[in-house]
Formats: structure tokens, sequence, C-alpha cells
């Protein structure tokens, strides 16, 4: 009992909160960097075998991307709250 109160009392004077806000932050935006590498490097192949549908394919990755940043920018603010709240 004695030991479970100290080992609560050394995490909260570290600052467990601020270490799992900035890794929380840092695996939203490498999330969201290989989710926009796939959706590019898919729409170029697409792009590549056929021509003619290039400018629905580059709309559809454009709005796709934006998706995944919009979820990368609230996780950015869930961690940013729990860093200063």
């Amino acid at each position: 009992m004695l030991l479970s109160i100290f080992l609560q009392a050394a995490t909260a004077s570290l600052g467990v909160s601020k270490l799992g806000a900035a890794i929380g932050a840092g695996l939203a935006a490498i999330g969201a960097g290989i989710g926009i590498g796939k959706i590019g490097s898919s729409a170029m192949e697409a792009i590549g075998r056929q021509p003619e549908a290039a400018d629905n394919i580059r709309t559809n990755m454009i709005l796709a991307i934006a998706f995944i940043e919009g979820v990368a920018i609230i996780a950015l603010v869930v961690c940013l709250l729990v860093l200063f709240l």
C-alpha cells in the first residue's frame, strides 16, 4: 500500500502526462505522414495506369489527404489538452 502511494507520487512528479502527450503527438504526426505517403504513391500509380482519369484521382487524393490531416490535427489538439490541463 505504501509502495503504491509512493509510486503514484513519483510518477505524478515526473510529468508522465507530458511524456504521454509528446508521444501521442509524435505518433499522430508519424501516422499522418505514412497515410499521406501511401495515398500519394497509390494515386501516382493509378494516374500512370490510367492517365485520362488523372483529374478525378487527384481530386480524391486531395480530399483523402485533407481528412488525414484533420484527424492528425484533432490528435494534436487532444495531446495539447492533456499537456496543459
